[in-house]
């Protein structure tokens, strides 16, 4: 079947005008007023992380006796036991490895939540580490490395 149209008023497409409207589809248009200045960058807060927090020396020393404590064990009436256990002040001083000002912190800051915990006749931290039971002397620990936490020491 051949058909072909009746019209003869029809317009042959203008070749070169073809060829430029696909030449302009080619690119981006660019929409800026050409009066228009260019647009400077917006120079504003940028969004940062907080910065790291660092643990304290303090946090530290107490944070790794009482992993010192849970991996070789808690002792009552002496230092160390012969089987490795600690009591607390033994702890301290794994941790700290000598006695530093953090060594000292952080008994000073054991001793005072001990005293919070279970009265203010508590002398010593051996005193009071043989006079309570595990759990007990665990439970002042942890609020002892909170405190270091909250006061970033």
């Amino acid at each position: 079947m051949n058909t072909r149209t009746q019209k003869t008023d029809f317009t042959p497409v203008d070749q070169e005008l073809y060829a430029k409207a696909f030449q302009l589809l080619d690119f981006e248009p660019d929409f800026t007023p050409q009066s228009a200045a260019p647009a400077a960058p917006v120079q504003g807060p940028r969004p940062t992380a907080p910065p790291a927090r660092v643990t304290g020396p303090v946090e530290k020393t107490l944070t790794t006796a009482l992993a010192f404590l849970d991996t070789h064990g808690w002792a009552k009436f002496t230092l160390v036991h012969p089987e490795g256990a600690r009591c607390s002040i033994g702890a301290l001083r794994a941790a700290a490895g000598a006695r530093t000002t953090a060594y000292c912190d952080a008994g000073n800051l054991l001793l005072d939540e001990a005293r919070r915990q279970h009265g203010k006749k508590w002398e010593s931290i051996p005193s009071w580490n043989d006079s309570h039971t595990g759990a007990q002397v665990r439970s002042v620990w942890q609020a002892a490395i909170r405190r270091a936490h909250d006061m970033n020491i």
